[in-house]
């Protein structure tokens, strides 16, 4: 383990200048950032749900930015066709051949802006590329550029005219995050820096960390020891919301315990520490979680919200 905490120790200098240089744009949020640095440390894509104007398309694209990685938003609209994601094919007229044009999922980041507005063709297109990695386009397939990471916006007020993502197709998701408001001291600072016209757009960003270390930081994050009774745990956890519940319709999948190592991990190793404490595990089950347990009709009656169930849930699991 002093091998695997040395190496930790040197990352720490590296994650501290890439979120300093993420905070010259993004204003507040951290919570969103860490777990956004998790998806992409652990190639685990993250659903945001959140009202518009909390920074989402920007923190993206910022991320992008001082990762020195390419950076694809796609508006999903009624209209939109699977072809518009991943392309096709073309035909010249000139020299009578067909010539391939690549989508927009051809990018390292990909910004799935308010997903549930496309239909569902549209969105196991987008799915499909998620997990398989690859796009196929005519009788050729093409592999897509690692780190691939797609973050996909949702507005959970507006659900008039949309097309919600099916609990399975939810699953392939690593992280739900809710977005939260800014606190009134990060709003302020929000505003002092549109006051003095420091406009994001204007902003200059550095690239701090290039694809190798990405790839040398998933690596390192895999031999972060877990403890065999913080397995147990996770275990508890996942099996706790199959048995029977009142408020459980469905728990959740073989998925949501790996992911959640995964991402206990990565929290581990943001913290600066080579071993996960079960205070990394409970810092993001909610965010494992929020997704991938379907609700029944008396939680629904009671109002009562997943994260209650969830907090309901680890209360009855002994800590180890």
């Amino acid at each position: 383990m002093e091998k695997v905490q040395k190496a930790v120790d040197e990352k720490k200098l590296l994650i501290t200048n890439l979120k300093n240089e993420i905070s010259k744009v993004v204003i507040g949020q951290e919570d969103m950032i860490n777990k956004t640095l998790i998806g992409i440390f652990t190639e685990g894509h993250i659903l945001l749900e959140g009202v518009p104007g909390l920074a989402k398309s920007l923190a993206v694209n910022t991320l992008s930015k001082v990762f020195g990685l390419s950076f694809a938003r796609i508006q999903f609209t009624p209209d939109l066709l699977p072809n518009d994601i991943i392309g096709t094919e073309i035909y010249h007229e000139k020299t009578g051949e067909f010539k391939t044009k690549k989508g927009p999922i051809f990018a390292n980041f990909i910004l799935a802006d308010e997903i549930n507005r496309a239909p569902a063709k549209v969105q196991s297109a987008l799915l499909e590329c998620m997990q398989e990695k690859q796009v196929t386009i005519s009788d050729t397939t093409y592999k897509l550029d690692k780190p691939f990471l797609v973050i996909a916006t949702q507005n959970p007020l507006e659900q008039d005219g949309t097309y919600p993502l099916p609990e399975a197709q939810q699953d392939r998701f690593m992280m739900k995050l809710s977005i939260q408001y800014p606190k009134k001291v990060e709003e302020r600072q929000i505003l002092e820096m549109i006051i003095k016209n420091n406009e994001p757009e204007n902003v200059e960003l550095n690239a701090i960390i290039t694809k190798e270390q990405v790839f040398e930081i998933k690596k390192l994050i895999h031999s972060i020891y877990l403890d065999d009774r913080l397995k147990d745990y996770i275990l508890d956890i996942i099996f706790k919301t199959r048995e029977i519940n009142p408020y459980i319709e469905c728990g959740a999948s073989p998925r949501a315990g790996i992911n959640l190592i995964k991402a206990a991990k990565a929290n581990a190793f943001l913290d600066g520490r080579a071993y996960v404490m079960p205070d990394d595990i409970r810092n993001v089950v909610y965010d494992i979680l929020r997704h991938r347990l379907i609700l029944t009709y008396e939680a629904e009656a009671e109002n009562l919200k997943v994260e209650q169930i969830i907090s309901k849930l680890l209360d009855e699991i002994k800590l180890p």
